[in-house]
C-alpha cells in the first residue's frame, strides 16, 4: 500500500493539511435506505466517483438559477484526510447533484461527470478537529447525526452510524489504489431524503453529536 504524501504546505494555526490543493473522494450508496430510494441495490464494497477541488464553495448563495439543469441536495459527513490518512477533522457538507442529467449519462453509460461536477457542486461547512478516529465517527457515543432543513422542514435525517459502508471502508479501499494525500475531503454519503432545490430556498445543514451537540453547520438559501 503506498504512503501519504508526506510533503505539506502546512498552517498549522488552521490543520496540518489545509490550503493545498486537494482531491473531493466521494462515495455513492453507503445508506442502504438511499440506495433504495433511487432505485439501486447497495454494493457490497465502495465506489467512488471525484470531484475536482474547484468545485468547492464555502459560503454564499447555492446557484439553482445560473446551472443549466436541476440541482438536488444531498447532506453528507465530510473528512478531511492528515498525511497518514487518519481523519483530521470533519464536517458538514452537500454533494449538490444535477439529478435528471447524472441519469441521463447514466442510461447512456457515460461517465456522470456534468450531473456531479459544476461549479459549487461540493458545499461544506465549517470544519471541526476530529480525535476519534476512523472507529470514532461510527460510535454509539459519539452518536454523530446529520440533518438537512429546507425551508424549516426535516428533509434529511439520519445517524452517522447507520451508514453500512463506513468510513473507514472507504479509506481502507482508497488506500488500496487510489493516490489520496493528505488534505484530501472524503464525502462519505448521503442517508435517504434527497431531493430538489428551487430559487429562494433556505438550507440548513447540520452536523451534530451527543445532547445535539454542534459540530457543523450550514446556512445559506438558493438563488
Amino acid at each position: 500500500m503506498p504512503p501519504f504524501d508526506p510533503c505539506l504546505n502546512l498552517r498549522l494555526d488552521e490543520g496540518e493539511s489545509h490550503g493545498r490543493s486537494m482531491a473531493l473522494w466521494c462515495t455513492i450508496r453507503t445508506f442502504a435506505k438511499h440506495a433504495t430510494e433511487l432505485g439501486n441495490e447497495q454494493p457490497p464494497t465502495p465506489i467512488f466517483f471525484v470531484k475536482p477541488e474547484n468545485c468547492l464553495q464555502r459560503s454564499g448563495p447555492i446557484d439553482v438559477t445560473g446551472h443549466p439543469g436541476e440541482v438536488h441536495h444531498e447532506v453528507e459527513l465530510v473528512v478531511r484526510l492528515s498525511h497518514d490518512g487518519k481523519p483530521e477533522a470533519i464536517a458538514v457538507g452537500l454533494d449538490l447533484t444535477d439529478r435528471l442529467t447524472q441519469g441521463e449519462l447514466r442510461n447512456e453509460k457515460l461517465p456522470w461527470t456534468k450531473g456531479k461536477c459544476f461549479r459549487g457542486s461540493a458545499y461544506v461547512g465549517h470544519f471541526s478537529p476530529w480525535y476519534g478516529g476512523w472507529d470514532g465517527l461510527m460510535d454509539v457515543y459519539e452518536a454523530l447525526h446529520l440533518e438537512l432543513w429546507v425551508n424549516g422542514t426535516l428533509v434529511q435525517d439520519a445517524p452517522v452510524r447507520d451508514m453500512t459502508i463506513t468510513p473507514l471502508m472507504q479509506i481502507e479501499d482508497l488506500k488500496s489504489w487510489a493516490p489520496v494525500q493528505g488534505g484530501d475531503l472524503l464525502f462519505t454519503g448521503t442517508p435517504a431524503g434527497v431531493g430538489e432545490l428551487h430559487p429562494g430556498d433556505i438550507v440548513k445543514a447540520v452536523l451534530k453529536k451527543q445532547e445535539d451537540t454542534i459540530v457543523s453547520e450550514l446556512s445559506t438559501k438558493c438563488a
